[in-house]
C-alpha cells in the first residue's frame, strides 16, 4: 500500500530578494526532504525579469542545493518534459510581482496542475508577495494598481493571505477591512522577515528573522470588524 507524502508549503515575508542574511532561505532549504535538495526558482509573477534570476542564482548556487529556474515567457520544454522537471523538484521557490498575472500565466500552461501534482507528492511549496499569495483561496494584492482584493488562487491552503503587513501603507488596514466585510475569508498576514510553515493544511512552525516581526491570523470579529492576533514565532540563529 503506498504511504501517502506530508504536504507542505511556506509563506516568506523575506528572502534572497529582500534580506542579505540568508536566514529564511536557510531555514526553506532545511525542509527539504534530502541533504542536498533541487530547487526551481518560478518567477512568473515578475515576467521572468532577468534581474531577479541573476539574484536568485548568486544567492542559492553556493548553497548545498541544486538550483534552477522555470521561465514560462521563454518556455522552452515541452508539457512531457515540464512535468518531469517540476514533479523532480524537491522545492519550488515562487517569487514576487503580480499575483494575478501569475495565476493567469500559470493556468495556460498548466503548471497550476502540475504544483497541485508536486504538492500532494511532497514538494516543498514556498514563495514571497505573489509567491505567497497564489498558494491560498484567496489574497490581498495590488496586481490592479490599488490595494484590494483577490478572491482567487491555487486554494491548496484555506483561508486568505496578505504579504508586506508591516512596510507597505496600507496593507494592515485593507486587509483588515477586506477580511471584516467576507470579501476575502480569515487568514494569514505576513510582516516582512518571517516565515510560516504549513503541514497538510495546519501551520505548523512560524518563525522570524528579527525580533519585532511577526505572522498575524486575521479573521472577522462578528460586529462588523477584524480581530488580529500575532503569533509566537522562531527567532531563527544567525550563522556562526
Amino acid at each position: 500500500m503506498a504511504v501517502e507524502s506530508v504536504r507542505r508549503l511556506a509563506l516568506l515575508g523575506g528572502g534572497f530578494s529582500m534580506d542579505n542574511d540568508g536566514l529564511l532561505d536557510d531555514w526553506v532549504l532545511g525542509q527539504a526532504r534530502v541533504s542536498r535538495p533541487k530547487v526551481c526558482f518560478v518567477p512568473t509573477a515578475s515576467g521572468d525579469a532577468p534581474a531577479y534570476v541573476d539574484q536568485f542564482l548568486s544567492a542559492f548556487r553556493p548553497r548545498t542545493c541544486e538550483p534552477s529556474v522555470l521561465p514560462l515567457f521563454r518556455r522552452e520544454l515541452d508539457d512531457g518534459a515540464l512535468r518531469k522537471f517540476l514533479l523532480s523538484q524537491d522545492i519550488v521557490y515562487v517569487g514576487g510581482g503580480n499575483t494575478a498575472n501569475l495565476l493567469a500565466v500559470w493556468r495556460v500552461h498548466g503548471v497550476d496542475q502540475l504544483l497541485r501534482e508536486a504538492y500532494d507528492r511532497g514538494t516543498l511549496l514556498c514563495g514571497i508577495s505573489a509567491g505567497a499569495n497564489c498558494w491560498a483561496e484567496a489574497s490581498h494584492t495590488d496586481s490592479f494598481g490599488p490595494l484590494t482584493f483577490l478572491p482567487d488562487g491555487l486554494g491548496l491552503l484555506s483561508g486568505s493571505v496578505c504579504p508586506h503587513y508591516d512596510s507597505e501603507a496600507g496593507r494592515r488596514t485593507s486587509y483588515q477591512a477586506a477580511v471584516a466585510s467576507g470579501a476575502l475569508p480569515a487568514g494569514w498576514a505576513l510582516e516582512d522577515g518571517v516565515g510560516a510553515l504549513f503541514t497538510d493544511g495546519l501551520l505548523t512552525e512560524t518563525v522570524t528573522r528579527t525580533p519585532r516581526a511577526r505572522v498575524h491570523q486575521v479573521e472577522p470579529d462578528g460586529k462588523g470588524g477584524a480581530t488580529e492576533r500575532a503569533l509566537p514565532c522562531l527567532l531563527l540563529p544567525e550563522a556562526g
